[in-house]
């Protein structure tokens, strides 16, 4: 099945267009406080089809995803117990409730982490707002977990460049099922380590 070679050139041509950082901006503040798709996705073919611009195309989806993570600190400080009630329906209950113990043992670290994993940031932005954690070691842990994340991304698809570009879209398909069989897992060992 060649899912993943269509979504891919997709993504490289979408990369390509002239409102391209807009939307990566967009999609990296949506997802640190309720969009489900990493921004990684469109970082990625960018940094590829762009490469002088790669750097740029990381300070964008870094700070533009601290911002949306601050919009989720502030979700969880003014308004957790009015969302508390949907968030038990979700997926994402047992993830809240790992990212509190996290909190309760590691404090920043937890952020850091967050950040810089593909564990889901948004349940900790809020979960640090709902616990009313410092707000200033809050930002700086977000800028430094999603700076690293997102520079390391852009870094290694610029120095890639058409080589690697050419790579990816030859082994797309199996790097797609791969990815979705770690989320799989990840989902999995959230599942075990939030019960435990």
């Amino acid at each position: 099945m060649k899912l993943f070679t269509h979504l891919y050139s997709r993504a490289m041509q979408w990369s390509r267009h002239r409102h391209a950082p807009w939307y990566l901006g967009g999609m990296s503040f949506a997802e640190s406080s309720f969009f489900p798709i990493p921004p990684d996705v469109m970082l990625a073919p960018m940094s590829l089809a762009n490469p002088a611009r790669a750097w740029r195309f990381a300070l964008i989806t870094t700070l533009a995803s601290v911002a949306g993570g601050l919009l989720g600190y502030t979700i969880g400080y003014f308004a957790f117990d009015a969302i508390e009630p949907w968030l038990r329906t979700t997926h994402y209950w047992a993830a809240y409730q790992t990212s509190v113990a996290w909190f309760e043992k590691w404090g920043f670290w937890a952020i850091f982490i967050a950040g810089f994993s593909p564990i889901p940031y948004k349940v900790f932005t809020l979960t640090a707002g709902a616990l009313s954690m410092t707000l200033l070691p809050f930002i700086l842990a977000s800028i430094i977990g999603r700076g690293l994340r997102f520079f390391l991304v852009a870094g290694l698809m610029a120095w890639g460049g058409a080589r690697m570009e050419a790579v990816l879209h030859r082994y797309i398909n199996r790097l797609g099922w791969a990815t979705v069989v770690l989320v799989v897992l990840g989902a999995l060992f959230y599942q075990w380590a939030g019960g435990s």
